[in-house]
């Protein structure tokens, strides 16, 4: 009896094929699975071989399916195994699926550029939402306790006619607003204490930094993983300030 380790037995046979009967008759073979080529040509360069063409075609045809078959599995779809084997296709209609898996690849590829686009667009967008809310918050709040401070002022020295700031200076929340300038934008959480202190040491502590956090996560622009990011915003009165600013961004 032999060992389970060992193969079945086999012939050497040698096939003389007409090449008009040769692709049929290697595919049926191939179908039965008991046949294995030896190939005596193995000193033969890959790229001079006969019908090299055909088989980097077929290769190229796999490749295009891999793509299509991680693209579907990337969305969930469920691919139904119908069990069946679909028979080798002639020559001529291998060149009419390989164009068909051409056209299906670069529309998918198309339609994956053009949602990668919407969902930096999105990004984006999503971000100077919350810079505009944040910063008008910061301003409203800064506006409400100015307001407040000026009509206290007025109060207390109404009587005598006297003002908390000279009228010959003028409103001296005008007067910073006309020289202070100030940027905003987005960055991660926990990049904001390691940019707080170089821009403070950049920057030789003549700039005022306030940030707020958002609550909800929000997408990379550039990974688009999910993550925890704040808004700032950076007030300074000199331009060169503002360059070192957007340099340690």
């Amino acid at each position: 009896m032999n060992s389970i380790h060992r193969s079945e037995e086999m012939c050497l046979v040698q096939l003389f094929l007409q090449n008009e009967a040769a692709y049929l008759c290697v595919a049926e073979l191939g179908e039965i699975g008991l046949v294995q080529f030896r190939d005596l040509n193995a000193e033969i360069n890959a790229f001079q071989r006969k019908y090299v063409r055909e088989v980097r075609h077929c290769d190229e045809m796999e490749r295009k399916l891999r793509f299509l078959e991680r693209e579907i599995k990337k969305d969930g779809i469920v691919m139904v195994d119908t069990g069946e084997n679909t028979e080798v296709p002639l020559p001529r209609e291998t060149f009419d699926l390989g164009a068909t898996f051409d056209k299906l690849e670069s529309e998918l590829r198309e339609v994956n550029q053009n949602e990668e686009m919407l969902r930096k667009n999105f990004a984006e967008l999503t971000e100077l939402k919350h810079i505009l809310r944040k910063t008008q918050q910061f301003f409203d709040e800064n506006e409400g306790e100015r307001q407040a401070l000026h009509s206290l002022a007025q109060e207390e020295f109404l009587d005598d006619g006297s003002s908390l700031i000279p009228r010959d200076r003028g409103d001296a929340s005008h007067v910073s607003k006309g020289n202070l300038k100030f940027v905003a934008g987005v960055i991660q959480r926990e990049r904001l204490p390691a940019f707080e202190r170089l821009l403070w040491r950049a920057c030789r502590g003549n700039v005022f930094l306030r940030q707020a956090e958002i609550t909800e996560p929000l997408s990379d622009t550039m990974t688009g993983l999910e993550v925890q990011k704040a808004v700032f915003i950076i007030f300074f009165s000199r331009r060169s300030i503002e360059k070192q600013s957007e340099k340690n961004l």
